[in-house]
This record gives C-alpha cells, sequence and structure tokens, in this order.
C-alpha cells in the first residue's frame, strides 16, 4: 500500500502507449529503484505508462535566461512595479511569519520575499509543466544532464511516496522544481522544513511552509545574519582581469581588491571574503562585490544574475514597504 498513492490513474493510462515505460533504459532505473528503495515494479511501469517527452522541456533547459541574457536585460524581468508591490503585500500579508522566519534562521525577511518573488511571482506562477514529465523527459532524452535528472526523479519518487502525493498531478518548471520557492525534489527533501507546524512539509501550496523553507536553505548554504550581500564598487589602475567573474564562491578578500585600486569597500573588513563581478547593464559595464550572503543566494540558483536580480528586488520591496509604513 506504501506505494499506491503514487499510482491512482485510470485503466486507460496504464494501457495508453507510453513514451517511456518500454525503453530499456527506464526499465533499468525502474529495476534500480526497485532494490534500493522498496518499490514496486507494477507500481512504477504503471507510473511511467503515463509520462510524457516533452520537447518544449528540452527546448528551454537548452536556453536559459541566465545564459542568453545580459544583467540590464535580465534585471527588467523581475524589477518591474507589480511584482514589487505585490511582494510587500506577501510582506503585509505574512509580516509575523517572515519575523519567525528571521529569528530563527538570521535572514532578512526581504530576501526571501524577493527570492519566492522571483520564482513564482510569491506563488501565482509555480509552473505548468507535470513533474514527472520534465524529470522524465531530461533523465532520458537531454543527455548533456542526465545523469543529475536521474537523480532528481530518484528524489521525486521518493518524496511524493514520502508525502503521499500523486507523482501524476504535481506540476512545477520545465527543470523539475516545485512549489513557492521551486525546490528541485533533492532540496524539497533536504531543506523543506514544516514551520506550520502541522506535521507536514508542503511548499506546494502553504506559504508558511515556503517562507520557512526558504530561510532554512539560505541559513544552511552559508546565510550571516547582518552582512551585507553585494555593493557596487568602482576599479582602478590595478591589474584585476584575473579576479572579474572568476568564480561564484568567493575566492579573494576585501583587503586584497583594495590594494588592485578598488574602491567603495569602505567599511568592509579587509579579511571579508569577496568576489568582484562585471555585468553589463542597459548603460554599459557595472563592477561589483560579491560577499559570502551573495554566495549563500547562487547555491539557490547558479547565477550571478539571479543573485543580483534577487538582491535588487529585495532592496526595491524594502524600499517601498518603508515607505508605506512612514505613510501610516
Amino acid at each position: 500500500m506504501r506505494c499506491l498513492i503514487l499510482l491512482l490513474l485510470p485503466l486507460a493510462a496504464w494501457v495508453h502507449a507510453s513514451d517511456f515505460v518500454d525503453r530499456p533504459e527506464v526499465q533499468t532505473f525502474i529495476a534500480e529503484m526497485v532494490e534500493r528503495h522498496g518499490f514496486e515494479q507494477t507500481e512504477l511501469e504503471q507510473t511511467f505508462a503515463a509520462a510524457e517527452r516533452q520537447q518544449g522541456i528540452i527546448d528551454a533547459i537548452s536556453r536559459p535566461a541566465e545564459r542568453v541574457l545580459t544583467w540590464g536585460e535580465y534585471r527588467e524581468i523581475f524589477l518591474d512595479e507589480d511584482r514589487i508591490q505585490q511582494g510587500v503585500a506577501f510582506w503585509h500579508e505574512h509580516a509575523d511569519v517572515l519575523a519567525r522566519a528571521e529569528a530563527e534562521f538570521g535572514v532578512a525577511p526581504e530576501v526571501v520575499v524577493a527570492i519566492i518573488g522571483v520564482e513564482t511571482r510569491y506563488g501565482r506562477n509555480k509552473g505548468r509543466w507535470r513533474v514527472l514529465d520534465a524529470l522524465s523527459t531530461l533523465a532520458f532524452d537531454y543527455p548533456p544532464r542526465a545523469a543529475f535528472f536521474r537523480r532528481e526523479l530518484e528524489q521525486f519518487l521518493l518524496l511524493v511516496r514520502e508525502e503521499e502525493r500523486p507523482a501524476t498531478a504535481l506540476v512545477g518548471s520545465y527543470a523539475g522544481a516545485m512549489g513557492y520557492g521551486q525546490f528541485i525534489p533533492s532540496s524539497y527533501r533536504a531543506y523543506a522544513i514544516d514551520f506550520t507546524g502541522n506535521a507536514r512539509r508542503d511548499i506546494w501550496d502553504d506559504a508558511v511552509d515556503a517562507i520557512g523553507s526558504v530561510a532554512n536553505y539560505l541559513e544552511v548554504h552559508g546565510w550571516r545574519d547582518g552582512e551585507e550581500i553585494t555593493r557596487p564598487v568602482r576599479l582602478g589602475s590595478g591589474d584585476v582581469s584575473n579576479q572579474l567573474n572568476s568564480r561564484l564562491r568567493p575566492d579573494t578578500h576585501v583587503g586584497a581588491l583594495i590594494e588592485l585600486g578598488v574602491s567603495g569597500l569602505d567599511g568592509l573588513p579587509e579579511t571579508a571574503e569577496a568576489t568582484l563581478m562585471a555585468l553589463e547593464a542597459r548603460d554599459g559595464t557595472q563592477h561589483f562585490v560579491g560577499l559570502r550572503n551573495f554566495y549563500a543566494i547562487t547555491r539557490y540558483n547558479h547565477s550571478r544574475l539571479y543573485a543580483m536580480a534577487v538582491y535588487d528586488l529585495s532592496r526595491a520591496i524594502l524600499a517601498y514597504r518603508m515607505e508605506q509604513l512612514a505613510d501610516g
């Protein structure tokens, strides 16, 4: 009975020709799931009989916005007035929960709100692809990252069994990310928490659990309470060519950048870990230094553009909220 929740499908779905179930590599995967995790083979076959290959998913993952857009173009997607106002409204609605998350995990409320805003517009757009289709398509028909997505497919099947959800009903992004905060299955199992107190971890539909889970994710990945995220800087005469955009993980220190003539770092400890970035804005190249909290945001999405969008949106939401509070 433990697996039946995955597989409550009409008989027609079981007997209908599948894009996956008869393929040798899928049968091998099923056998591994049976051996490792105690799934029933016929139940998994029924699940994969309902999975559909989606070419649109392969097309989407082949051209993610983080790789094809400049910072100026990418920023405009997320820094619109509606998203800022909706963020303030989301903060107002969940102010007590965000304050509790800040007290427990040390993550600023505006950052949690901004991540949920960038990911799903505060739950308004959680994705349109069935997660089963997305992960099956990428696991078996996208060679560049097949191994990664087979692991995520494994994690997804474990997740829906644990959370007693039907595998065929859940929807998410083209990469199989789910819920308010768009957690991939392995992140869901590792970092989602029950912040509501009802003995369920539901970031699909529960904003409270989503807030706690995003804050928990950042704290686990090195968020430092009260520290800065990033700041704009100016280059001097020193040669920084081997520093620019070298790694997401901070690979130098503020003191070393100061020695190279980088200015705008006043007040930061010289021992603070940092990375130097050059981003193409609409009006030319801009330079920033990313600190440890910037790196923590990139653990959520491994992109400088993403982390900068979260930062800028968080600042805009905070400013708008403070203005509203000042006006009474």
